[in-house]
């Protein structure tokens, strides 16, 4: 989802030279082959936004995985990137990295200044030492090795799999399928209580390339919309976009997550940035989508 939202912005600005192989072409979990890759096509600049991603379920059921393999990526493609003389590279970290009980909105000082979210506190650790990494090599070598951290993402080529997706794409199908089976009520995790902030992933990108235009900091960056919902609220949005009048009912068994988890937004706003996508055009957006691309 995230690196076709960056072609997507890059194509669109013009850019002609970019290197974009495909996972069967470069597996990023392999050392070798990652530096071989690197030292053959020596890119200038590196958007590393590749990773084991996954929803509330999948990271509390496979904490292993979402630990090793991101680890793996990182250290293969940020070393490789140091080695191959990358003139600059952006990582993509993740708004989970701050503590569950951060002060709100979060501003990007609370990072390590209070236990993690239990459910997510694998990929948490994982993104947190691929920041650390990142500014290690800007303290040792002068590397322009730059940390973002979005808040959550949706938008096209996003997972919509019950079992792994996020919960903006889970509510979307969730809502389609009760729609067309004419389902009476429609379940939703949780008691709806908690807040989250949701950015586009096209906004996502005009920031990012923003960054790699004017910020050069080792200092890691927030970026999000400044603006948050309650997940009953995401909830009746999405039935409302999609058509489904039923009954939302709450699972209060499954658990909620973080309490809250807005960004504090404003160093990227004093850098002259702000998102163009609402939610809801953006959920409009994404639903089309899904109906185009759900049998592919």
């Amino acid at each position: 989802m995230v690196g076709s939202a960056f072609m997507r912005r890059l194509e669109a600005e013009g850019f002609t030279n970019l290197l974009k192989p495909h996972r069967f072409q470069l597996d990023l979990m392999k050392e070798d082959a990652v530096l071989e890759f690197f030292l053959k096509e020596r890119p200038d600049i590196v958007i590393l936004a590749a990773a084991k991603v996954g929803g509330i379920k999948a990271n509390n059921d496979y904490p292993v995985e979402f630990l090793l393999e991101n680890l793996r990526i990182q250290n293969n493609v940020i070393r490789s990137a140091s080695q191959s003389g990358v003139r600059k590279l952006l990582f993509l970290g993740s708004s989970c990295i701050y503590p569950k009980l951060a002060p709100q909105p979060i501003p990007e000082s609370a990072l390590l200044s209070g236990p993690l979210e239990p459910t997510n506190e694998a990929y948490a650790i994982a993104k947190i030492a691929g920041i650390k990494l990142c500014q290690a090599y800007a303290r040792e070598y002068g590397a322009k090795f730059i940390s973002v951290m979005p808040t959550n993402l949706y938008g096209p080529n996003d997972n919509f799999d019950l079992e792994t997706s996020h919960v903006l794409a889970a509510l979307v199908r969730k809502a389609h399928e009760a729609k067309a089976q004419d389902e009476k009520q429609l379940i939703v995790w949780g008691t709806g209580k908690p807040r989250r902030e949701f950015l586009h992933v096209d906004d996502l990108a005009a920031a990012c390339l923003l960054l790699l235009e004017k910020y050069d900091s080792p200092e890691i960056i927030n970026i999000g919309c400044g603006e948050d919902v309650t997940i009953r609220e995401l909830a009746e949005l999405i039935c409302e976009v999609i058509g489904f009048d039923g009954k939302l009912v709450w699972d209060k068994t499954k658990p909620d997550g973080t309490p809250r988890k807005l960004l504090d937004v404003t160093r990227i706003r004093k850098l002259g940035w702000q998102p163009t996508i609402s939610l809801r055009k953006g959920i409009a957006q994404t639903y089309e989508w899904f109906l185009a691309n759900r049998a592919q």
